[in-house]
Protein backbone atom coordinates (compact mmCIF):
# COMPACT_ATOMS: atom_id res chain seq x y z
CA UNK A 1 0.00 0.00 0.00
CA UNK A 2 1.08 3.05 -0.87
CA UNK A 3 0.13 6.79 0.49
CA UNK A 4 -2.91 7.49 -0.95
CA UNK A 5 -4.42 3.95 0.20
CA UNK A 6 -2.73 4.70 3.58
CA UNK A 7 -4.66 8.27 3.58
CA UNK A 8 -7.92 6.52 1.96
CA UNK A 9 -8.22 4.04 4.85
CA UNK A 10 -7.14 6.93 7.64
CA UNK A 11 -10.49 8.90 6.35
CA UNK A 12 -12.74 5.59 6.37
CA UNK A 13 -11.33 4.44 10.53
CA UNK A 14 -12.61 7.71 11.44
CA UNK A 15 -15.55 8.10 9.73
CA UNK A 16 -18.53 8.41 12.31
CA UNK A 17 -19.95 5.33 13.13
CA UNK A 18 -22.85 5.38 14.80
CA UNK A 19 -24.90 7.47 12.68
CA UNK A 20 -27.97 5.31 13.06
CA UNK A 21 -28.17 5.96 16.55
CA UNK A 22 -27.59 9.77 15.93
CA UNK A 23 -30.65 9.83 13.65
CA UNK A 24 -32.63 7.94 15.45
CA UNK A 25 -32.01 10.53 18.70
CA UNK A 26 -32.54 13.75 16.17
CA UNK A 27 -35.86 12.20 15.13
CA UNK A 28 -37.02 11.35 18.60
CA UNK A 29 -36.38 15.14 19.50
CA UNK A 30 -38.25 16.52 16.52
CA UNK A 31 -41.18 14.27 17.02
CA UNK A 32 -41.20 15.07 20.48
CA UNK A 33 -41.10 18.86 19.68
CA UNK A 34 -43.17 18.38 16.36
CA UNK A 35 -45.90 17.08 19.03
CA UNK A 36 -46.30 19.86 21.43
CA UNK A 37 -45.73 22.92 18.79
CA UNK A 38 -47.68 21.87 15.87
CA UNK A 39 -49.36 18.61 17.00
CA UNK A 40 -47.95 15.87 14.91
CA UNK A 41 -45.17 13.27 15.02
CA UNK A 42 -43.23 14.25 12.08
CA UNK A 43 -39.82 12.94 12.90
CA UNK A 44 -37.82 14.99 10.32
CA UNK A 45 -39.82 18.41 9.57
CA UNK A 46 -39.24 21.74 11.30
CA UNK A 47 -35.42 20.48 12.64
CA UNK A 48 -32.20 21.30 10.82
CA UNK A 49 -28.80 18.99 11.50
CA UNK A 50 -26.36 21.94 11.86
CA UNK A 51 -22.64 21.84 13.69
CA UNK A 52 -19.87 19.54 12.38
CA UNK A 53 -22.47 16.77 11.66
CA UNK A 54 -24.91 19.07 9.60
CA UNK A 55 -21.57 20.45 7.74
CA UNK A 56 -20.39 16.42 6.89
CA UNK A 57 -17.04 17.01 8.69
CA UNK A 58 -17.74 15.20 11.80
CA UNK A 59 -15.38 11.78 12.52
CA UNK A 60 -15.90 9.29 14.53
CA UNK A 61 -16.32 10.11 18.36
CA UNK A 62 -18.76 13.14 17.64
CA UNK A 63 -19.73 13.80 21.27
CA UNK A 64 -21.49 17.64 20.65
CA UNK A 65 -24.10 17.34 17.93
CA UNK A 66 -26.24 20.55 16.72
CA UNK A 67 -29.58 20.84 15.79
CA UNK A 68 -32.09 23.88 15.10
CA UNK A 69 -35.94 23.91 15.92
CA UNK A 70 -37.95 26.03 13.96
CA UNK A 71 -40.48 27.20 16.44
CA UNK A 72 -44.29 28.09 14.54
CA UNK A 73 -43.76 31.78 13.40
CA UNK A 74 -47.55 32.05 15.00
CA UNK A 75 -45.35 31.60 18.64
CA UNK A 76 -43.04 35.03 18.10
CA UNK A 77 -45.99 37.23 20.01
CA UNK A 78 -46.14 34.30 22.86
CA UNK A 79 -42.22 34.84 23.34
CA UNK A 80 -40.91 37.59 22.29
CA UNK A 81 -41.53 40.15 24.96
CA UNK A 82 -38.74 38.45 27.66
CA UNK A 83 -39.80 35.40 26.64
CA UNK A 84 -36.20 33.97 26.17
CA UNK A 85 -36.02 31.47 29.11
CA UNK A 86 -39.74 30.39 28.37
CA UNK A 87 -39.00 29.27 25.52
CA UNK A 88 -35.96 27.00 26.38
CA UNK A 89 -38.07 26.07 29.09
CA UNK A 90 -40.97 24.77 27.21
CA UNK A 91 -38.48 23.09 24.82
CA UNK A 92 -36.84 20.97 27.76
CA UNK A 93 -40.43 20.26 29.28
CA UNK A 94 -41.40 18.78 25.82
CA UNK A 95 -38.47 16.67 25.70
CA UNK A 96 -38.79 15.38 29.16
CA UNK A 97 -42.54 14.51 29.47
CA UNK A 98 -41.83 12.73 26.03
CA UNK A 99 -38.43 10.72 27.53
CA UNK A 100 -38.51 11.24 31.12
CA UNK A 101 -35.63 9.03 31.77
CA UNK A 102 -33.07 10.86 29.57
CA UNK A 103 -31.13 14.10 31.19
CA UNK A 104 -33.09 17.21 29.87
CA UNK A 105 -31.61 21.00 31.38
CA UNK A 106 -31.84 24.32 30.03
CA UNK A 107 -28.45 25.96 29.18
CA UNK A 108 -27.77 29.52 27.99
CA UNK A 109 -28.61 29.34 24.71
CA UNK A 110 -29.65 25.92 24.12
CA UNK A 111 -31.59 22.96 25.93
CA UNK A 112 -29.14 20.04 26.28
CA UNK A 113 -30.39 16.34 25.85
CA UNK A 114 -27.79 14.26 27.46
CA UNK A 115 -27.44 10.58 26.19
CA UNK A 116 -24.79 7.53 27.24
CA UNK A 117 -21.61 8.32 24.76
CA UNK A 118 -22.80 11.82 22.89
CA UNK A 119 -25.54 14.68 23.47
CA UNK A 120 -27.37 17.12 21.56
CA UNK A 121 -27.88 20.75 22.58
CA UNK A 122 -30.96 21.84 20.90
CA UNK A 123 -31.21 25.71 19.49
CA UNK A 124 -35.36 26.72 19.27
CA UNK A 125 -35.24 29.56 16.52
CA UNK A 126 -38.09 31.47 14.59
CA UNK A 127 -37.07 31.21 10.41
CA UNK A 128 -36.44 34.88 9.11
CA UNK A 129 -37.80 36.08 5.33
CA UNK A 130 -34.25 36.06 4.85
CA UNK A 131 -33.21 32.04 5.91
CA UNK A 132 -31.89 33.27 9.19
CA UNK A 133 -33.21 32.17 12.09
CA UNK A 134 -33.67 34.69 15.39
CA UNK A 135 -32.64 32.20 18.34
CA UNK A 136 -33.04 33.56 22.28
CA UNK A 137 -29.89 34.08 24.50
CA UNK A 138 -30.92 34.06 28.05
CA UNK A 139 -27.57 36.10 29.40
CA UNK A 140 -28.22 39.68 30.39
CA UNK A 141 -31.39 39.68 31.23
CA UNK A 142 -31.99 38.51 27.69
CA UNK A 143 -31.97 38.95 23.77
CA UNK A 144 -32.54 37.56 20.53
CA UNK A 145 -29.97 37.07 18.03
CA UNK A 146 -29.22 35.94 14.61
CA UNK A 147 -27.72 32.84 13.24
CA UNK A 148 -27.17 32.25 9.66
CA UNK A 149 -26.64 28.17 9.15
CA UNK A 150 -27.88 27.59 5.76
CA UNK A 151 -24.86 29.99 4.47
CA UNK A 152 -22.76 27.83 6.58
CA UNK A 153 -23.82 24.37 5.13
CA UNK A 154 -24.04 25.90 1.46
CA UNK A 155 -20.81 27.07 1.18
CA UNK A 156 -19.12 24.08 2.92
CA UNK A 157 -21.30 22.00 -0.03
CA UNK A 158 -20.16 24.13 -2.82
CA UNK A 159 -16.57 24.81 -1.74
CA UNK A 160 -15.73 20.82 -1.21
CA UNK A 161 -17.20 20.42 -4.92
CA UNK A 162 -15.11 23.43 -6.18
CA UNK A 163 -11.65 21.54 -4.09
CA UNK A 164 -12.21 18.63 -5.28
CA UNK A 165 -14.08 17.45 -2.08
CA UNK A 166 -10.02 18.21 -0.30
CA UNK A 167 -12.27 20.28 2.01
CA UNK A 168 -14.20 17.90 3.83
CA UNK A 169 -11.59 15.48 4.57
CA UNK A 170 -9.30 18.17 5.53
CA UNK A 171 -11.51 19.21 8.06
CA UNK A 172 -11.64 15.48 9.53
CA UNK A 173 -7.98 14.95 9.50
CA UNK A 174 -7.65 17.93 11.47
CA UNK A 175 -9.97 16.92 13.87
CA UNK A 176 -8.26 13.32 14.27
CA UNK A 177 -4.99 15.71 14.64
CA UNK A 178 -6.45 17.80 17.24
CA UNK A 179 -8.11 14.70 19.16
CA UNK A 180 -4.23 13.41 19.28
CA UNK A 181 -2.75 16.17 20.78
CA UNK A 182 -5.61 18.30 22.99
CA UNK A 183 -6.14 21.30 21.33
CA UNK A 184 -9.18 23.00 21.91
CA UNK A 185 -10.58 23.99 18.92
CA UNK A 186 -14.50 24.11 17.94
CA UNK A 187 -15.69 22.41 15.12
CA UNK A 188 -16.74 25.67 13.05
CA UNK A 189 -13.19 27.08 13.53
CA UNK A 190 -11.63 24.43 12.14
CA UNK A 191 -13.97 24.41 8.88
CA UNK A 192 -13.55 27.43 8.36
CA UNK A 193 -9.66 27.70 8.85
CA UNK A 194 -9.45 24.77 6.17
CA UNK A 195 -11.51 26.42 3.90
CA UNK A 196 -9.52 29.45 4.47
CA UNK A 197 -6.32 27.87 3.40
CA UNK A 198 -7.77 25.68 0.53
CA UNK A 199 -9.29 28.91 -0.99
CA UNK A 200 -5.85 30.84 -0.73
CA UNK A 201 -4.22 28.21 -3.25
CA UNK A 202 -5.15 26.04 -6.06
CA UNK A 203 -2.67 23.95 -5.51
CA UNK A 204 -4.57 21.08 -4.38
CA UNK A 205 -7.41 21.52 -6.72
CA UNK A 206 -6.76 18.82 -9.16
CA UNK A 207 -5.12 16.58 -6.44
CA UNK A 208 -6.43 13.85 -4.57
CA UNK A 209 -5.05 11.21 -1.68
CA UNK A 210 -1.63 10.88 -3.44
CA UNK A 211 -1.38 14.21 -2.39
CA UNK A 212 -2.30 14.83 1.43
CA UNK A 213 0.69 14.16 3.15
CA UNK A 214 2.08 17.71 1.57
CA UNK A 215 -1.54 19.30 2.18
CA UNK A 216 -1.84 18.19 5.58
CA UNK A 217 1.96 19.51 5.58
CA UNK A 218 0.72 23.01 4.13
CA UNK A 219 -2.30 23.08 6.18
CA UNK A 220 -0.03 23.09 9.25
CA UNK A 221 2.50 25.55 7.94
CA UNK A 222 -0.43 27.64 7.74
CA UNK A 223 -2.04 27.54 10.86
CA UNK A 224 1.14 27.69 12.48
CA UNK A 225 1.81 31.02 10.75
CA UNK A 226 -1.87 32.82 11.35
CA UNK A 227 -2.06 36.06 13.20
CA UNK A 228 -2.92 36.22 16.81
CA UNK A 229 -6.49 37.53 16.86
CA UNK A 230 -9.42 36.34 18.72
CA UNK A 231 -11.98 35.47 16.33
CA UNK A 232 -12.21 34.39 12.88
CA UNK A 233 -15.53 35.64 9.91
CA UNK A 234 -16.93 31.50 9.70
CA UNK A 235 -16.97 30.51 5.79
CA UNK A 236 -20.57 31.24 4.60
CA UNK A 237 -22.04 33.13 7.31
CA UNK A 238 -19.05 35.49 7.54
CA UNK A 239 -20.13 35.28 11.57
CA UNK A 240 -17.34 35.53 14.50
CA UNK A 241 -15.84 32.33 15.59
CA UNK A 242 -14.03 32.67 18.55
CA UNK A 243 -10.57 31.53 19.47
CA UNK A 244 -10.90 29.56 22.31
CA UNK A 245 -6.74 28.73 22.74
CA UNK A 246 -4.31 29.73 20.37
CA UNK A 247 -3.32 26.83 18.35
CA UNK A 248 0.35 28.09 16.43
CA UNK A 249 2.54 26.27 18.93
CA UNK A 250 0.34 22.78 18.37
CA UNK A 251 0.60 23.20 14.45
CA UNK A 252 3.76 24.26 14.46
CA UNK A 253 4.90 20.72 15.83
CA UNK A 254 2.57 19.00 13.92
CA UNK A 255 4.01 20.08 10.35
CA UNK A 256 7.25 19.00 11.89
CA UNK A 257 6.01 15.81 12.81
CA UNK A 258 4.73 16.45 8.76
CA UNK A 259 7.84 16.87 7.39
CA UNK A 260 9.80 14.14 9.43
CA UNK A 261 6.64 11.38 8.27
CA UNK A 262 7.35 12.45 4.85
CA UNK A 263 11.03 12.56 4.91
CA UNK A 264 10.36 8.52 6.34
CA UNK A 265 8.68 8.01 3.03
CA UNK A 266 9.08 4.13 2.10
CA UNK A 267 10.77 3.29 5.53
CA UNK A 268 9.55 0.84 7.95
CA UNK A 269 8.37 3.68 10.39
CA UNK A 270 6.52 5.71 8.27
CA UNK A 271 3.48 4.74 9.09
CA UNK A 272 3.88 5.45 12.75
CA UNK A 273 5.56 8.78 12.02
CA UNK A 274 1.65 10.05 10.48
CA UNK A 275 0.48 8.28 13.48
CA UNK A 276 2.58 10.57 15.62
CA UNK A 277 0.30 13.02 13.76
CA UNK A 278 -2.91 11.74 13.82
CA UNK A 279 -2.88 9.20 16.38
CA UNK A 280 -4.45 5.55 16.14
CA UNK A 281 -6.97 6.06 12.92
CA UNK A 282 -4.13 6.33 10.77
CA UNK A 283 -3.09 2.35 9.52
CA UNK A 284 -0.57 0.59 11.83
CA UNK A 285 2.94 -0.43 10.79
CA UNK A 286 3.36 -3.41 8.92
CA UNK A 287 3.18 -6.51 11.55
CA UNK A 288 6.78 -7.78 12.97
CA UNK A 289 7.80 -10.54 11.71
CA UNK A 290 7.48 -14.09 13.40
CA UNK A 291 10.74 -14.39 14.21
CA UNK A 292 10.83 -10.25 15.75
CA UNK A 293 7.16 -11.26 17.32
CA UNK A 294 8.40 -14.30 19.29
CA UNK A 295 11.52 -12.24 20.37
CA UNK A 296 9.83 -9.30 21.83
CA UNK A 297 7.31 -11.86 23.66
CA UNK A 298 9.62 -13.18 25.46
CA UNK A 299 11.50 -10.07 26.49
CA UNK A 300 8.42 -8.49 27.34
CA UNK A 301 4.86 -7.90 27.64
CA UNK A 302 3.49 -5.48 25.74
CA UNK A 303 1.04 -3.69 27.99
CA UNK A 304 0.15 -0.30 26.27
CA UNK A 305 -3.50 0.57 26.27
CA UNK A 306 -4.77 3.10 24.11
CA UNK A 307 -7.56 5.82 25.31
CA UNK A 308 -9.12 5.45 21.97
CA UNK A 309 -10.21 1.55 22.91
CA UNK A 310 -11.99 2.78 26.48
CA UNK A 311 -13.68 5.72 25.28
CA UNK A 312 -14.93 7.72 22.15
CA UNK A 313 -12.38 11.04 21.75
CA UNK A 314 -13.82 14.58 21.13
CA UNK A 315 -11.63 17.24 22.58
CA UNK A 316 -13.26 20.27 23.47
CA UNK A 317 -11.65 21.66 26.44
CA UNK A 318 -8.22 22.67 27.13
CA UNK A 319 -5.83 21.31 30.25
CA UNK A 320 -2.11 21.25 30.97
CA UNK A 321 -0.12 19.22 33.04
CA UNK A 322 3.05 19.82 34.19
CA UNK A 323 5.56 17.58 36.65
CA UNK A 324 7.65 18.46 39.84
CA UNK A 325 11.06 16.89 40.12
CA UNK A 326 11.58 16.54 43.85
CA UNK A 327 15.09 15.13 45.56
CA UNK A 328 15.68 15.78 49.02
CA UNK A 329 18.03 18.79 49.41
CA UNK A 330 17.40 20.83 46.49
CA UNK A 331 14.69 22.83 45.05
CA UNK A 332 11.59 21.75 43.11
CA UNK A 333 12.49 21.78 39.22
CA UNK A 334 9.18 21.66 36.51
CA UNK A 335 9.64 19.10 33.91
CA UNK A 336 8.55 21.74 31.30
CA UNK A 337 10.94 24.15 32.25
CA UNK A 338 13.74 21.70 32.04
CA UNK A 339 11.91 20.32 28.78
CA UNK A 340 12.70 23.40 27.45
CA UNK A 341 16.45 24.00 28.37
CA UNK A 342 16.60 20.46 26.22
CA UNK A 343 17.48 19.17 29.85
CA UNK A 344 17.50 15.19 30.84
CA UNK A 345 16.17 13.96 34.01
CA UNK A 346 18.85 11.52 35.99
CA UNK A 347 17.92 8.57 37.69
CA UNK A 348 16.42 8.34 41.12
CA UNK A 349 14.49 11.68 41.44
CA UNK A 350 10.80 11.75 42.86
CA UNK A 351 8.02 12.72 39.97
CA UNK A 352 4.53 14.36 41.08
CA UNK A 353 2.82 15.05 37.52
CA UNK A 354 -0.42 17.14 37.97
CA UNK A 355 -2.95 19.30 36.28
CA UNK A 356 -1.60 23.23 35.70
CA UNK A 357 -4.68 24.83 35.13
CA UNK A 358 -8.79 22.81 35.32
CA UNK A 359 -10.46 26.44 35.12
CA UNK A 360 -11.87 25.28 31.01
CA UNK A 361 -13.04 22.19 32.57
CA UNK A 362 -16.40 21.35 33.55
CA UNK A 363 -15.92 20.62 37.33
CA UNK A 364 -18.12 16.75 36.90
CA UNK A 365 -15.18 15.43 34.55
CA UNK A 366 -13.22 12.41 35.73
CA UNK A 367 -9.62 12.25 35.25
CA UNK A 368 -7.54 9.04 34.19
CA UNK A 369 -3.65 8.86 33.53
CA UNK A 370 -1.51 7.23 31.63
CA UNK A 371 2.21 6.22 33.00
CA UNK A 372 4.02 4.51 29.24
CA UNK A 373 8.02 3.26 30.21
CA UNK A 374 10.13 3.29 27.08
CA UNK A 375 13.10 2.07 25.77
CA UNK A 376 15.52 -1.04 26.26
CA UNK A 377 15.74 -1.09 30.57
CA UNK A 378 12.39 -1.07 30.85
CA UNK A 379 11.26 -3.76 28.47
CA UNK A 380 14.11 -5.88 30.11
CA UNK A 381 12.79 -5.22 33.38
CA UNK A 382 9.12 -6.47 32.03
CA UNK A 383 7.90 -2.79 33.11
CA UNK A 384 6.13 -1.45 29.69
CA UNK A 385 3.41 -0.56 31.88
CA UNK A 386 1.07 1.43 30.32
CA UNK A 387 -2.54 1.02 31.12
CA UNK A 388 -5.06 3.23 32.20
CA UNK A 389 -6.30 3.62 35.31
CA UNK A 390 -8.74 6.34 37.11
CA UNK A 391 -7.16 8.89 39.23
CA UNK A 392 -7.43 8.92 42.81
CA UNK A 393 -9.02 12.02 43.55
CA UNK A 394 -6.21 13.97 43.96
CA UNK A 395 -6.08 15.06 40.39
CA UNK A 396 -2.18 14.10 40.36
CA UNK A 397 0.28 11.07 39.55
CA UNK A 398 3.30 10.11 41.69
CA UNK A 399 6.24 8.48 40.33
CA UNK A 400 9.88 7.90 40.17
CA UNK A 401 12.92 8.09 37.76
CA UNK A 402 13.65 4.17 37.52
CA UNK A 403 14.25 3.26 33.58
CA UNK A 404 16.72 5.35 31.19
CA UNK A 405 14.58 5.75 28.44
CA UNK A 406 12.02 8.30 26.71
CA UNK A 407 8.79 7.70 28.54
CA UNK A 408 5.78 9.27 28.53
CA UNK A 409 2.96 9.98 30.98
CA UNK A 410 -0.94 10.89 29.80
CA UNK A 411 -3.65 12.51 31.50
CA UNK A 412 -7.47 12.40 30.30
CA UNK A 413 -11.09 14.64 31.19
CA UNK A 414 -13.59 12.39 30.73
CA UNK A 415 -17.48 13.78 30.97
CA UNK A 416 -20.64 11.11 30.17
CA UNK A 417 -18.15 8.84 29.06
CA UNK A 418 -16.24 11.09 25.92
CA UNK A 419 -12.81 12.40 26.52
CA UNK A 420 -13.30 15.72 26.45
CA UNK A 421 -9.38 17.03 27.18
CA UNK A 422 -6.12 15.44 27.15
CA UNK A 423 -2.29 16.73 27.54
CA UNK A 424 0.83 14.17 27.86
CA UNK A 425 4.31 15.11 28.51
CA UNK A 426 7.71 13.23 27.67
CA UNK A 427 9.74 12.19 30.48
CA UNK A 428 12.99 11.64 28.77
CA UNK A 429 15.49 9.81 31.91
CA UNK A 430 19.13 9.39 31.33
CA UNK A 431 20.88 5.99 32.31
CA UNK A 432 23.20 7.93 34.80
CA UNK A 433 23.07 8.97 38.27
CA UNK A 434 23.86 12.37 39.64
CA UNK A 435 22.85 13.14 43.01
CA UNK A 436 23.80 16.84 42.30
CA UNK A 437 22.00 17.20 38.79
CA UNK A 438 18.42 16.91 37.66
Amino acid sequence: MGIADDFQTFLDNIKVNNEASISLRYGEITAALNKKFRDTDSKTANSLQVGSYGRWTAIKGISDLDMIYVVPAGKWDTYKDNGHYALLRDIKDAIKARYPSTTVKVDRLVVQVLYTDFHIEVMPAFRQLDGSYKYPDTAKGGSWKITKPHAELDEMTLANARKNRNLRRLCKMTRAWKNKHGVAMGGLLIDTLAYNFLESTDTYDTKSYLYYDFMCRDFFKFLSEQPKQSEYAALGSRQRVRVKKRFEKEAKKAHELCLKAIEANGQANERQKWRDVFGNGYPAPVSKSANEAAFSKAVFRDTEEFIEDRFPVDVRYDMRIDCEVIQNGFRPTLLLDLLERRGILRRKKRLRFFITDSSDLPPEVDIYWKVLNRGAEAERHDMIRGQIFRDSGSREQRESTDFHGDHRVECYAVLNGVVVARDGIRVPISSEVDDNAT
